[in-house]
């Protein structure tokens, strides 16, 4: 049974950085592609970044693109999101996701496995 926990989230101020994990169980890590979504009170969850199995490919929201980084370790099953400059607008409840095929990253219905999520808040 697969299994994916969040860690990492706290209180931070905005400029401050944040490194999330993920640690993946109970699949095969390497043969699934991994995102990190979030959803703030009231709005819907969004994709915030992707990365392929392999890691060689990623992607990111245009919200995030320079301020965080997405990676992952396969011989530890865990997945990394470091989060730099953070903005009171990045403040919502983190998730990882697993998903075994293609089509467009940051769509949530791709995705067969999700975490419970991490909170993250940015103060002003």
């Amino acid at each position: 049974q697969a299994q994916l926990v969040e860690s990492g989230g706290g209180l931070v101020q905005a400029g401050g950085s944040l490194r999330l994990s993920c640690i993946v169980s109970g699949l095969t890590f390497d043969d699934y592609a991994m995102a990190w979504f979030r959803q703030a009170p009231g709005k819907e969850r969004e994709g915030v970044s992707y990365i392929s199995w392999s890691g060689r490919s990623t992607a990111y929201a245009d919200s995030v693109k320079g301020r965080f980084t997405v990676s992952r370790d396969n011989a530890k099953n865990t997945l990394y999101l470091q989060m730099s400059s953070l903005k009171p607008e990045d403040t919502a409840m983190y998730y990882c996701a697993a998903r075994p095929f293609g089509g467009r990253w940051y769509e949530v219905m791709g995705y067969n496995y999700w975490g419970q999520g991490t909170q993250v808040t940015v103060s002003a």
